[in-house]
């Protein structure tokens, strides 16, 4: 399974369990998306306050690859699949470099 890697910027509620964290993906283009998710969904470990920032993930089904005119290596990715996770916009769909993702 492929995962794009994000930044947990901050723990949302920690009286939920698991703990809601808010993450940011910034895409190929240099736009930042905002998430808020479950720290188990983002984080193979509990995230706790002292420990943040710190890297996260999120799990995606790529969907197109290719190499831009600038030569960078580009992914088209969702996060609805397999774990239905959308940005606080809304979206689900992200291009991104390919050097952001990772097998989990």
């Amino acid at each position: 399974m492929k995962a794009i890697t994000v930044e947990i910027t901050r723990l949302v509620d920690d009286s939920t369990y698991p703990p809601l964290v808010e993450c940011l993906l910034v895409d190929a283009q240099g736009q930042t998306h905002r998430f808020i998710e479950k720290d188990a969904i983002v984080s193979s470990s509990t995230v706790n306050v002292d420990g943040i920032p710190r890297p996260g993930v999120l799990a995606c089904e790529v969907e197109l690859e290719w190499v831009d005119e600038a030569g960078r290596s580009l992914v088209s990715a969702s996060t609805a699949k397999p774990w239905g996770i959308e940005s606080t916009a809304g979206s689900t769909n992200f291009v991104v470099l390919a050097e952001q993702l990772q097998a989990i």
